[in-house]
């Protein structure tokens, strides 16, 4: 008996020293890439790999991205595609830019770039927004209906408009008048085509500020 017990007590300190290497291999496992390396091939063999940095050191930002290919010396650069107008440059806010003539009224109305109350007072106003009259898509002019567009009630379906510019005659046909809400945003939509459109105020005996809009929508017939 007594043998057996000085045998268990040998042994104790032995065990203590390999449970205190153990502890050490083990923290210093955890702390080096061994570990990471170790995860990384489990997940592999486990199937539930996917792409991510097992490396400790953080890795640069421009690593993380696709890389940039380098441009062709040889190549040409690409230009923005430039619409075609007819006008040699656009007129500033408050320019005079042509006039409008109504056969119907013999009427003759200056037509000013703006239709801002500065631009009103003095004639037609061109909706800057649109393009310039002759030009394809929809070219918008307003007018006050107690000023220049005082008669404009009479003009309708068939009517010729005239619009004279440096950049040429330009005639269009009336094909629709409308009437419809001060906040329509339809009058201003792009056209597949050369489009006219002349707005004002509605009624036209209306005391105080109208609550409609008269539109002509006409079509360009011809360019001199």
């Amino acid at each position: 008996m007594k043998g057996r017990t000085e045998k268990r007590r040998s042994k104790k300190p032995l065990l203590l020293s390999l449970s205190i290497i153990l502890i050490v291999l083990g923290l210093w496992f955890s702390t080096t890439n061994a570990a990471t390396f170790a995860k990384g091939y489990m997940l592999y063999k486990t199937g539930n790999l996917e792409a991510k940095n097992f490396s400790n050191k953080p890795q640069p930002l421009e690593m993380a991205e696709a890389p940039i290919e380098k441009e062709d010396e040889n190549e040409e650069p690409v230009e923005e595609p430039v619409r075609d107008s007819i006008y040699p440059e656009t007129p500033e806010i408050g320019d005079l830019m042509g006039e409008l003539i109504i056969p119907k009224l013999e009427a003759s109305l200056p037509i000013i770039h703006g239709t801002n109350e500065d631009e009103l007072e003095k004639g037609v106003g061109h909706f800057a927004e649109s393009v310039l009259p002759g030009e394809n898509d929809n070219s918008v002019l307003s007018g006050h209906r107690d000023t220049v567009f005082r008669e404009l009630g009479e003009v309708g379906k068939g009517d010729l408009l005239i619009v004279k510019t440096f950049s040429g005659t330009f005639t269009y046909k009336v094909r629709q008048v409308r009437i419809v809400d001060e906040d329509d945003r339809t009058v201003i939509v792009p056209k597949p085509k050369a489009v006219l459109t002349v707005s004002t105020c509605y009624p036209f005996d209306y005391v105080g500020y109208a609550p409609e809009r008269y539109i002509l929508v006409a079509d360009l017939i011809s360019s001199e």
